[in-house]
Parts: structure tokens; C-alpha cells; sequence
């Protein structure tokens, strides 16, 4: 891919100001094939990002970049809608529930829907409330529970044991996923141990105006976005858009850097913590402050075989099988 088509990707997924974006787009757009560009966008699911971003410019395009914007945001305007349906049934028998990543990011940070795409709503809820609204789910709002993926053993006490539970349901002939989770992030790198507290998240957790969602404080939310997109070894799918879940907590939540800091050294997850900041800056220009990467960056060795690996799997194109087995074991235990 040219220098000029990652580029627009950047720009499109980062959070700059409206007038930056369009002026990079202007500067570029006559150097590069919009067809290739849309084909690059829709498989990172960035459409939606450029889109926004065209209809604000003068240019000329094609109306595909229109039709999918209004695709892409009608389904996020109905996840979130779900979102809010099931955050109050939840709430009338006294269950809170935490919006996570995306979702949280969303629904009270970043509210453009059509350049918001996620695959389903993760919501973080207490271990001792888990049970009540697992039959909420299915007996109240009519969700079904079900994995998506075949391994998963689909009983309710083995898939407490791991975590968390799927569930789906069609709403106007679309289908909306949904993980229950007790436990905020589990995955590769991110053993329990080194994970942050449920209880603890909901509990410092923030609510949304005019919503029965809650969603994390800005340091924890900062950290669970960005173990998440450590979990997704920065660039497995769906990759590249990952990096934007960072980039808007951190331009538009608060951040207490030296709570944060705490944070991260506490759980020791300084090296899946430093990627996900160090790439988010330097692809979407994040302002992180660079004492804070300093204070998490990793001994140089392993740093280079990180990097090493991340830019030989490739930044965009979650399609792309990005590591081989062994690539990907060498590259997790380092």
C-alpha cells in the first residue's frame, strides 16, 4: 500500500480537529485511485471515517462513500439503542452495568456513530450479579445465549468460570452480539492476575447523562483499551481501528497520567501498555506525553523484536493472516 493511501487511513481514524483532516485529504486525494482507497477502507472498516470527512470537503466522489456511511451509522444507532434498552432493564432490578470499549467510548466520549463500527456491545457487570442478568437477558429482553465460537462450551457455570457469556438477537433483520462479562479483558499477555479488577472498575465507574449506561473513569478506561488492543497483538483483527479507542480516550477523557502510571506498574503490564500507546501516537499523532512512554518503554532487546514483528505482520488489512503459529508464540512471549 502507498505512503499516500496510509496516510488518509490515519488521518480518517485519528481524532484531529475536522479542518486538519480535511486539509489532508485535499492535498491527497488527487494522488491516489478513490476505488482502491474505498476497497483499503472497507476492509479496515473506515469507510464510515472517510465518508464523514468527505462530506465536509468541496471534492468530487463517488456516492458509495455515502451509501455505506448510512449503512454503517443506522447500526451503530441501533447497538446503541440496545445499549440503553438493556442498561435499564438491568437497572430496574438494581444490576449496573459498564459499557466497555467501544460501546462506553460511543456511547458518552466520541458520539459519531457512522465512524464507530464494532461487532457487537461488551458490558462489564459484577460477578455477584451475573446469574440475575444472564435470565434478564434471554427471559426478559429475549437474547440468545450462544457462542460464536465452536470451542466454547454453552453452560452458564463453565462460561462464568471463563469470563463471560454471547448472546444475539435479530432486531429488524439485524444481527446484534452482545458479550456479559465479569472479567474486563482475558486473552494472551493479559493473564488474570495482571488484569484490573471488575469490582473496582465499577465501582470508580461514571455515569452517562441521561442513561441508565455507565461508563469507566478516564484511567481505566485508558488501560482497558488499551490491554484490549495489546489482547489483539496490535494488529489482528480487526486491527488497525483498534488504535482509535486510545487515540479518543485520551483526546477526550481527562487523563490523571500519573494515576494511570500507577495503574499499569501495579497490574505489571508496562510492555503490552507501552505498544498500544506508542502506536496510537505514532500513527494517529495521540497526544501522549512522552515521560509517560518513557516510564513504560521496555529493555531495548525487547522492544526491537516487538517492533520487529508488528511491522512484519503489518499495520492494515485485517484480513491478512498476520502471524504463522510460531510467529505468533515467539512474539507472545516476548
Amino acid at each position: 500500500m502507498r505512503k499516500e493511501y496510509k496516510q488518509i487511513l490515519n488521518m480518517a481514524l485519528s481524532s484531529l480537529p475536522i479542518d486538519e483532516k480535511i486539509n489532508i485529504i485535499n492535498k491527497l486525494w488527487n494522488q491516489i485511485d478513490e476505488n482502491k482507497l474505498f476497497e483499503y477502507a472497507n476492509i479496515d472498516e473506515l469507510v464510515g471515517h472517510i465518508a464523514y470527512v468527505l462530506k465536509r470537503t468541496n471534492l468530487s466522489f463517488q456516492s458509495f462513500w455515502n451509501i455505506e456511511y448510512e449503512k454503517i451509522e443506522s447500526r451503530i444507532t441501533l447497538l446503541m439503542d440496545v445499549l440503553d434498552e438493556i442498561a435499564l432493564e438491568l437497572k430496574k432490578n438494581n444490576i449496573q452495568i459498564v459499557a466497555l470499549k467501544n460501546a462506553g467510548i460511543t456511547k458518552a466520549i466520541y458520539k459519531n456513530h457512522a465512524s464507530s463500527p464494532m461487532g457487537d456491545l461488551d458490558l462489564l457487570v459484577r460477578l455477584s450479579d451475573f446469574k440475575k442478568a444472564h435470565e434478564i437477558l434471554m427471559n426478559n429482553l429475549n437474547f440468545n445465549f450462544k457462542f460464536r465460537s465452536k470451542f466454547e462450551i454453552e453452560e452458564i457455570e463453565h462460561a462464568i468460570r471463563g469470563g463471560g457469556t454471547e448472546y444475539y438477537k435479530i432486531i429488524n433483520g439485524t444481527k446484534v452480539w452482545l458479550e456479559l462479562q465479569w472479567r474486563p479483558i482475558a486473552g494472551r499477555w493479559i493473564q488474570p492476575h495482571n488484569e484490573p479488577n471488575g469490582e473496582e472498575l465499577i465501582n470508580n465507574s461514571i455515569h452517562i447523562e441521561g442513561s441508565s449506561v455507565r461508563i469507566l473513569c478516564a484511567e481505566d478506561n485508558l488501560l482497558q483499551v488499551a490491554l484490549h488492543t495489546a489482547k489483539h497483538s496490535y494488529v489482528r483483527a480487526p486491527g488497525f481501528r483498534l488504535h482509535s479507542d486510545v487515540d479518543r480516550v485520551v483526546r477526550f477523557q481527562k487523563i490523571n497520567w500519573e494515576s494511570f502510571l500507577s495503574k499499569v506498574l501495579k497490574l505489571k503490564v508496562k510492555n503490552a501498555v507501552y505498544f498500544s500507546l506508542y502506536l496510537s501516537k505514532k500513527l494517529l499523532f495521540t497526544p501522549v506525553p512522552d515521560k509517560i512512554l518513557l516510564a513504560l518503554k521496555p529493555f531495548w532487546l525487547r522492544a526491537f523484536f516487538i517492533k520487529y514483528f508488528i511491522k512484519k505482520a503489518g499495520i492494515y488489512n485485517q484480513n491478512k493472516r498476520k502471524f504463522t503459529k510460531i510467529g505468533y508464540i515467539i512474539f507472545s512471549i516476548c
